[in-house]
């Protein structure tokens, strides 16, 4: 069965890309009779706000939108990707990095050929690392590519795309996670777990079939097809939708102020007018 959902980050309010985002996915779910889901992304707990989650059932039933319940929020479930961050562990495929952002930019600026051969690590040395523990230094649970590769022994990976990326990339795409600038971060003293950890292991267990999100994310779609691989998660098709825009060509965004959904309601518009508007009759 056709299954597909929408996993807003409560963080601010909705705008019209995010409705249009959400809309897109519950369309395609109601064409297939298939399920859409809704889940809360929320494993940023320095950002995330209840205000704003409330927001977000409030705005999508605002625009005749239905969901399964319960809603699987992130932060009920941080065991689930724990669990599969210690099966990363136990097959040598990462290693604790101390190395600070600042560091990582010092060190990107200066390295002859780019970013991405910077970000390949190791662990210290035992010793090294147990000082480094005991002295409370923060770090990041990194991917080891080298140690990925390894473990594929060569295999290739791929996703297919049913929608469009920002090149027009369609159907069955190679999926090459060393384009993603280097050991990816999995978990954070501050952030329990990161995003691509989270939304596989989110996917494999809500069953989701079809992936819907904005062209945005792209380029996020190798990195998690790899962890998909690695931790023998099943894999989704894709279909990556056009981003909107403002007026100024710019797409919306939440740091960027967006005009809210609570915005148009506030000033009248109903949300057959926003729909209509959106392409959505």
């Amino acid at each position: 069965m056709f299954v597909t959902r929408f996993a807003p980050s409560p963080t601010g309010y909705l705008h019209r890309g995010h409705a249009f985002s959400a809309l897109t996915a519950f369309e395609a779910a109601r064409a297939a009779g298939g399920r859409f889901l809704l889940r809360i992304e929320d494993i940023d707990a320095t950002r995330c706000r209840p205000p704003y989650e409330e927001a977000i059932y409030e705005d999508l039933a605002w625009l005749g939108l239905e969901w399964e319940t319960p809603v699987r929020r992130q932060s009920d479930h941080l065991d689930d990707y724990q669990a599969a961050l210690a099966a990363l562990t136990a097959d040598h495929l990462t290693y604790r990095c101390f190395k600070t952002r600042k560091e990582l930019a010092q060190a990107a600026a200066s390295a002859p050929h780019g970013a991405a051969e910077v970000h390949r690590g190791a662990a210290l040395p035992a010793a090294e690392e147990a000082a480094r523990l005991a002295a409370g230094d923060p770090f990041a649970w990194r991917l080891s590519l080298d140690a990925a590769e390894t473990a594929l022994a060569g295999r290739p990976l791929s996703f297919f795309e049913e929608g469009a990326g920002p090149g027009g990339e369609r159907g069955h795409i190679l999926a090459d996670p060393a384009l993603s600038g280097g050991d990816i971060v999995l978990a954070r003293k501050d952030v329990g777990v990161a995003y691509h950890l989270a939304v596989v292991v989110d996917d494999a267990l809500q069953g989701v079939t079809h992936v819907i999100r904005g062209q945005d994310l792209f380029e996020a779609t190798p990195v998690q097809r790899l962890l998909q691989a690695l931790l023998d998660l099943p894999t989704p098709a894709y279909r990556h939708h056009r981003l909107l825009t403002g007026p100024d060509g710019r797409r919306f965004a939440k740091r960027d102020r967006a005009e809210t959904l609570r915005d148009l309601r506030a000033r009248g518009v109903s949300a057959a007018e926003l729909k209509a508007e959106l392409g959505f009759e």
